[in-house]
């Protein structure tokens, strides 16, 4: 096991991981910027380094500055959490080149998976369904990439092949419009990704988003840990998570989670991981893979009582998983609402002093959160400031748990969208479970 560990991140997944660290009597060094000074993590690590000014890529994107950090404090590995660096295969190959251990899997992976193109060629080999769609790189040729679309059948989508966070996408409903789209498509992929290839798939019209989580040590060992339903989404953001996902056929859901399995042995895969899909009529089709850990981790943890942080950090150090796949077993439901610092209608930004923050508490209620009465929010980061998460026998009684929670919550000060989430777990549509992924931004009128 690892004698120190460097968090390279900051907020709630900071404080999650050394939470996790500490429980197996780790050491931790917390790296910040200037302005997270009082971080909650920073003020319970064994050792802190302000690695730079509060823009994130003079600090948390400083790759030199953050191996320096490990240099000075003798640290051994590296966790990177989840966005920052997390799915960086620069990052973590410099890493390993500096004789320290990147907590993910291979740089060779990452690059494998964070390429679209790349990483849905490999699924398809694996066995894992995919979407319709291009079988690569759109080619050069304009008569070539409308033969693909006519193949393909409107409407269709134009990716990045380098994209994430709902950017670099662009859906074209006719074959009038898609050279266009194709061309604006790789000017914006190129500006924001440094890369305009692009790929073409068919466009799901009313898909839920559900993914599956992975478990591997790279030594042969490999689990998933059941699904996730993340369909809630506003520009392409998760809101709200569940799990397992409702009402999904038992012998659709067993398949897709084998296939999920069978693909990280055959890549070679170590880590905790997590497939993305489109579900529709009865249907999985990947999107892509994260290589990290999830936001929406603490659902999957609830209903198998599996701590992935823990496992993620322990086959990183050479472990093999400490348990087998019949071991994971369901137990009820679980949601999750992201607590943002945000006007709950405009969506704006609502940096600030916290006064006063009350968490809720009960039977079967978590909160992940860095959040403390006299906090300051700064306007630097992501606006993301509590996971409350509740836990039930059943989803009728988490629901009933997480509406309970969100009322007892205060965050005083700022402004949140704790009025949305409260919105949404009342709302009867999302009771009944299996709402598509347009569903929040309609009800939004967006």
């Amino acid at each position: 096991m690892f004698k120190k560990v460097l968090i390279a991140n900051r907020g709630e997944i900071a404080l999650r991981i050394l939470r996790a660290c500490k429980e197996l009597d780790i050491d931790t060094v917390a790296v910040h910027s200037q302005i997270d000074r009082d971080l909650k993590h920073v003020r319970l690590a064994d050792e802190s380094v302000c690695i730079g000014p509060n823009r994130s890529p003079e600090s948390y994107l400083n790759i030199p500055a953050i191996i320096s950090a490990m240099e000075i404090t003798d640290s051994v590995a590296v966790h990177p959490g989840y966005g920052f660096l997390a799915e960086n295969a620069d990052f973590a190959e410099q890493v390993q080149k500096s004789g320290f251990v990147f907590i993910g899997p291979d740089p060779d992976v990452i690059r494998l998976m964070g390429d679209k193109v790349s990483a849905i060629a490999a699924m398809k080999k694996a066995g894992v369904p995919t979407v319709p769609g291009s079988d690569g790189p759109l080619p050069e040729s304009k008569e070539r990439c409308v033969e693909i679309g006519r193949q393909v059948g409107y409407p269709v989508i134009i990716k990045a092949a380098a994209g994430g966070g709902g950017r670099g996408m662009r859906v074209v409903h006719t074959e009038s419009a898609l050279l266009n789209s194709i061309h604006v498509t790789k000017a914006e992929a190129k500006a924001a990704f440094g890369d305009d290839t692009v790929y073409m798939e068919k466009f799901l019209q009313n898909p839920r988003h559900v993914e599956i989580q992975v478990l591997c040590d790279g030594q042969g060992g490999a689990i998933h840990l059941h699904d996730r339903d993340c369909s809630l989404q506003r520009r392409h953001q998760k809101v709200l998570e569940e799990a397992p996902a409702p009402n999904i056929p038992p012998e659709v859901r067993r398949d897709v989670q084998q296939a999920c399995v069978n693909a990280c042995l055959e890549i070679g895969y170590k880590g905790a991981g997590t497939f993305e899909f489109l579900y529709e009529d009865g249907g999985f089709y990947f999107i892509e893979m994260n290589t990290r850990i999830q936001v929406e981790h603490p659902v999957t943890e609830m209903i198998t009582g599996i701590d992935l942080i823990r496992e993620q950090i322990r086959v990183c150090s050479g472990e093999r998983l400490s348990i087998r796949q019949e071991d994971v077993k369901v137990n009820g439901h679980a949601f999750e609402c992201r607590i943002n610092a945000e006007d709950p209608k405009t969506f704006m930004p609502s940096p600030g002093r916290v006064n006063n923050f009350h968490a809720p508490g009960g039977l079967g209620v978590r909160v992940d959160s860095h959040l403390y009465s006299g906090y300051r929010v700064p306007p630097d980061y992501d606006s993301m400031i509590a996971k409350i998460i509740t836990h039930g026998d059943t989803r009728e009684v988490a629901l009933r748990r997480m509406r309970n929670a969100l009322d007892e919550l205060v965050v005083d000060g700022i402004r949140t969208n704790t009025a949305l989430q409260q919105e949404l777990v009342r709302d009867s549509d999302f009771a009944k479970g299996g709402v598509n992924i347009h569903y929040l931004e309609k009800k939004l009128g967006m």
